[in-house]
């Protein structure tokens, strides 16, 4: 929850100005949602943020415990803190919902992404998208004459700024898997 909020212009000491504003500053959250594993549940969180107009950034899910059957859903959305609060609320009320967890509040997670990137090019825009590669970690998983796949793990920002670089160099084709977070330290969200 935001912290109260003095109006510009009212006096500090009156009792009536005294309402809590929220930030209309729009931030990305990422949002880490544990429920029971059974068909329907995605459809159901998923048709609470569309039913609401509300934007998802990237989407996860995995089971992650057998013997409890419960998944993981990592979602990324973005809104302002009001937005933020309405829907970790309404998140909490859909009834296979075990926690929900802001893992943006809870302190800077632990975030990392896998793509595939296929790139087309011959000569020395072939060089230099293997020298490129070698700086950002990405490894070859497959090769043709005219062509590779890169494979390429690392924060949403590393990616984008890898596939920048391999746009001009014949990136034609990419698959990101979304991102997959923990909290940071021995806090656990399951």
């Amino acid at each position: 929850m935001s912290a109260l909020k003095i109006k510009k212009g009212s006096s500090k000491h009156s009792a009536y100005n005294l309402r809590p504003t929220f930030s209309d500053e729009v931030e990305s959250h990422t949002l880490a949602v544990i429920v029971d594993n059974e068909p329907g549940v995605l459809a159901r969180v998923i048709g609470l943020f569309s039913g609401r107009g509300y934007n998802i950034d990237s989407l996860t899910v995995a089971e992650v415990d057998h013997t409890g059957h419960t998944s993981r859903i990592t979602i990324v959305t973005t809104g302002t803190p009001q937005v933020i609060e309405q829907i970790k609320a309404q998140l909490g009320r859909i009834v296979p919902v075990h926690e929900v967890h802001d893992l943006t509040v809870e302190g800077k997670p632990v975030e990392r992404e896998l793509a595939l990137l296929k790139v087309q090019g011959e000569g020395e825009k072939r060089v230099e998208a293997l020298r490129l590669a070698d700086i950002f970690r990405a490894n070859v998983v497959d090769s043709t004459l005219d062509s590779f796949v890169f494979e390429i793990t690392g924060t949403p920002d590393k990616i984008d700024a890898f596939a920048d670089l391999m746009r001009p160099l014949g990136l034609i084709e990419i698959a990101r898997t979304g991102v997959a977070a923990l909290p940071r330290g021995i806090t656990t969200t399951t």
